[in-house]
């Protein structure tokens, strides 16, 4: 059996190895992740999954993972930002208000797949016009939902999360753990 992370973020693979959880291989899969015309933020996240998983190729008894985190405002989907005006556009919407970050996780293993999200509402505080400058100059915003990463520069604009932390960074690993131990990996070996 091996475990193959369906993913290339680092920050995922750092979290596994925090549970000591090393996957055997890494394969991000290429999917469409453009949502649905009125689709919600919550199934948006859960398909993402549930389809990035689907695209790993895989033996019949390895353990695929593969999950995604979306960032959302009320009914809005805010993505990876595809520049620092678009990054700017997002930290303002967010900048005083609560949001939520969602993040789904996929297990398959076989023709069997396992599931969860988690929801941690998430408080960013109101950002200055030298803190918003700020940020988004560091180039932290690349790559993550939302225009920000928790666990980087941006964890000084959050006084206050209510959820799973490990979520907002990437993979929420107490579920994570219980849907790779219900596909049969041993999360918690001796070495």
């Amino acid at each position: 059996m091996q475990l193959i992370l369906g993913s290339g973020s680092p920050r995922r693979r750092e979290l596994l190895a925090t549970i000591g959880v090393v996957a055997d291989d890494i394969r991000p899969p290429e999917i469409d992740e453009t949502p649905l015309k009125s689709e919600l933020p919550r199934p948006y996240c859960a398909r993402m999954a549930r389809e990035k998983v689907a695209a790993v190729q895989a033996g019949a008894d390895d353990v695929v993972l593969c999950a995604d985190t979306t960032v959302a405002l009320g009914r809005r989907i805010l993505g990876k930002p595809v520049n620092a005006g678009e990054a700017a556009e997002f930290l303002v919407a967010m900048s005083g208000r609560r949001h939520n970050v969602i993040t789904a996780v996929a297990v398959k293993r076989g023709d069997r797949l396992w599931e969860r999200d988690v929801v941690t509402t998430v408080k960013m505080k109101r950002l200055s016009d030298d803190e918003l400058n700020g940020y988004l100059a560091t180039g932290d915003w690349e790559g993550k939902a939302g225009g920000y990463g928790i666990q980087g520069p941006a964890g000084a604009l959050i006084p206050w999360i209510q959820g799973s932390f490990t979520a907002v960074v990437g993979l929420p690993l107490a579920e994570t753990a219980q849907l790779l131990q219900a596909a049969g990996y041993p999360v918690w070996r001796s070495t």
